[in-house]
């Protein structure tokens, strides 16, 4: 693969930087988004970005990658000044960024996105049979099971990543950009993407590379930089202990990570039996959630943990078994009807499922009750009303800044995640289904996160935790289901949710 390193040998001390930044200020109106940070890249290692949502990391990247322009400081690159006019220009260099949002054209398929703005010509003519080769070989190489041919809105969230990343591959690189690249990956396609990250280390690209997730900082990071507040606070080696990295990020000591959880279950509010999805995804899928209890719903991604709960909901048709809601047959039933039952759906997709991200958070956060009598009166709305009790909401939540009639768009990923949780708190819920509620969040809103779902728990709600983390699911429910493969394969209790029977039944199937 082609890296564009000049050189295979890694620079000896003294020598520049691939990539310096130095002292780089960023203001937009009334916020200073970065305050004289520094940072710099070395050739062939992984630089890991960490610090809380809204910490800076995103405008550090976007500067990088030429997206956005510095209002101070520099910038090097091989030891020169530079300016790095747009995005076109950075990627000229070798500087390649995968953004957390997607940057793909739904209609147009694969190869066409992979060569957006630099497509294969002849005689000032499109050369399509030379994009489709070059677009062939970069899958390829990756190893992504993708045809070239395929529409990009035909495919999954995990194969769009997939897309983005291949992009950065098109030319040669020196650079490479990573925004919590795994988001969206199963467990084989994030070790193929790690195996890939070696690849290019070993023939000196240096990696820029963002993440939550403590354990991908400890299998590929070397350095991690952590920045507070827009600055820079210190850089530190990858093995640095979690208690003195969450330290560094959050000024604060966190002792405990996961509250301690008084369960009382008590009435059965949700049963599935024997439910299979009509898409396939699920098949003969058998479980219960009781008030006054957190439930896991555990497996890889992919594994068709999701679509148990979209089912029950309504958002997936059922083709065969049944479901009873607080007693009542609910079978089939669409999600108003569910929600007007008592049973809130918190979406893994924040933005395209559970937010309007150009609407404010006070018409997000009242949005699923705007029928209810807090809300409206008849045909009319109570906006009095509902500015207050969204407010009281995000006040709860701890919404940075509170700002109501502000668009969601302009919040941190963090606190969009917030506003998406206030939306639940708007009508009588019985059951709350969380499907991954804490992916792309930092630690300081993963904890308060937790503590929220301790309280509704504790207040006599039935929970159903969905997610892929493993720390989640050890240190949160009283009992968890594992899927494998759109099959149930195992309920586990107690002192038998470990990470070995979690893991060992995930995999079995996959090995079998």
């Amino acid at each position: 693969m082609n890296s564009g390193v000049q050189d295979s040998g890694f620079p000896m001390e003294g020598d520049p930087p691939l990539l310096k930044l130095e002292g780089i200020t960023k203001r937009y109106p009334g916020v200073l988004a970065l305050d004289r940070v520094d940072f710099d890249l070395r050739p062939g290692e992984v630089h890991v970005l960490f610090g809380e949502n809204g910490a800076g990391k995103s405008t550090v990247i976007s500067i990088a990658a030429g997206a956005l322009r510095p209002d101070a400081g520099g910038i090097e690159f091989r030891g020169q000044p530079i300016e790095l006019a747009s995005v076109h220009h950075a990627r000229a260099l070798g500087i390649s960024a995968v953004f957390q949002e997607f940057s793909l054209v739904p209609q147009l398929t694969v190869e066409q996105n992979l060569f957006l703005g630099a497509e294969e010509t002849a005689f000032g003519l499109l050369n399509k049979s030379a994009l489709h080769e070059r677009a062939a070989e970069i899958l390829e190489r990756l190893g992504f099971p993708l045809r070239p041919t395929q529409h990009v809105a035909f495919l999954s969230r995990a194969e769009q990543q997939m897309v983005e990343i291949a992009k950065a591959f098109r030319s040669e690189l020196s650079v490479l950009i990573l925004d919590e690249p795994t988001a969206s990956l199963t467990h084989r396609e994030t070790e193929q993407l790690f195996a890939l990250i070696e690849q290019v280390k070993a023939q000196g690209v240096g990696i820029i590379y963002i993440t939550h997730r403590m354990s991908e900082i400890r299998h590929i990071g070397d350095r991690i930089t952590v920045l507070r507040d827009g600055r820079y606070v210190a850089t530190v080696d990858a093995q640095t202990s979690d208690d003195e990295l969450i330290r560094l990020m959050t000024g604060r000591v966190i002792d405990q990570i996961f509250p301690k959880v008084r369960y009382r279950p008590g009435k059965t509010i949700l049963k599935a039996k024997n439910l299979t999805a009509a898409d396939g995804t699920v098949t003969d899928v058998s479980l219960n959630v009781r008030q006054g209890e957190i439930v896991g719903l555990a497996g890889l991604v992919g594994s068709g943990k999701s679509e148990v709960a979209r089912a029950c909901f309504g958002l997936l048709p059922i083709s065969r078994g049944r479901c009873v809601f607080d007693g009542e047959e609910t079978t089939g039933l669409s999600p108003r009807l569910m929600l007007d039952r008592g049973f809130y759906y918190v979406p893994a997709d924040r933005r395209d499922e559970g937010l309007l991200m150009m609407r404010s958070v006070r018409e997000n956060i009242a949005l699923p009750a705007l029928s209810t009598p807090d809300f409206s009166r008849g045909p009319l709305l109570r906006r009095r009303s509902e500015s207050v009790r969204s407010h009281d909401l995000a006040k709860r939540l701890n919404l940075q800044p509170l700002r109501i009639e502000r668009e969601v768009d302009h919040f941190s990923g963090g606190n969009q995640q917030k506003v998406l949780l206030a939306k639940s708190l708007t009508r009588d819920v019985k059951l709350f289904v969380f499907d991954e509620p804490t992916v792309g969040v930092d630690v300081g809103t993963r904890v308060a996160i937790y503590e929220f779902i301790r309280d509704l728990c504790e207040a006599g709600a039935a929970i159903l935790l969905i997610s892929s983390d493993l720390p989640e699911i050890l240190h949160l429910t009283n009992r968890t289901y594992v899927m494998c493969r759109g099959v149930l394969a195992a309920e586990l209790s107690g002192g038998d949710i470990s990470q070995e029977n979690v893991l060992r039944h995930c995999f079995e199937r996959d090995a079998a």
